[in-house]
């Protein structure tokens, strides 16, 4: 698509390789322009939540790895015997 674009714009009257390389030059200044765009919005200051549902998502799964497993009792220990 970009190839035929640009090989319309060699047959213009005396402009044939300034446009072409202008043309060329146009993609990766938009897509520099694009790139800032977006980085700037990736970067925005959002509402700060403060640390509290972090902190209580961790008590809620420190409490559920704490709690024994039912029918777990006596599973993984194994006796050890010396010979």
């Amino acid at each position: 698509m970009v190839n035929l674009l640009i090989s319309q714009l060699r047959t213009l009257k005396g402009l044939e390789v300034g446009m072409a390389a202008l043309a060329w030059l146009l993609i990766p200044l938009v897509a520099a322009i694009g790139a800032g765009l977006w980085g700037s919005w990736a970067n925005r200051t959002r509402k700060a939540r403060g640390d509290g549902p972090e902190l209580i998502g961790y008590a809620r799964f420190r409490e559920a790895m704490e709690k024994p497993r039912p029918g777990a009792e006596g599973q993984g220990k194994e006796q050890v015997t010396s010979v």
